[in-house]
């Protein structure tokens, strides 16, 4: 299973906490997530990851998001 696949489900499933924020090495917005996940925005903003994900391709995404870029 590929980075991109593993980062969809985990946004469509648990993205509403940002755990695909976590994964995806941005831990920043990952704790916003988690601070705002009450709000139910972050579960909206998880939707969308989720279609972004879907439609971008694979090279795309491993731009985007290095396998293993430093945390910022």
């Amino acid at each position: 299973m590929s980075r991109r696949t593993k980062a969809i489900l985990l946004a469509l499933f648990l993205g509403g906490i940002g755990i695909h924020k976590f994964y995806l090495n941005k831990v920043g917005q990952g704790v916003l997530f988690l601070l705002f996940f009450w709000t139910l925005i972050p579960a909206l903003i998880a939707l969308i990851d989720v279609i972004r994900f879907a439609i971008m391709s694979n090279e795309d995404f491993d731009k985007a998001y290095p396998a293993y870029a430093p945390v910022k």
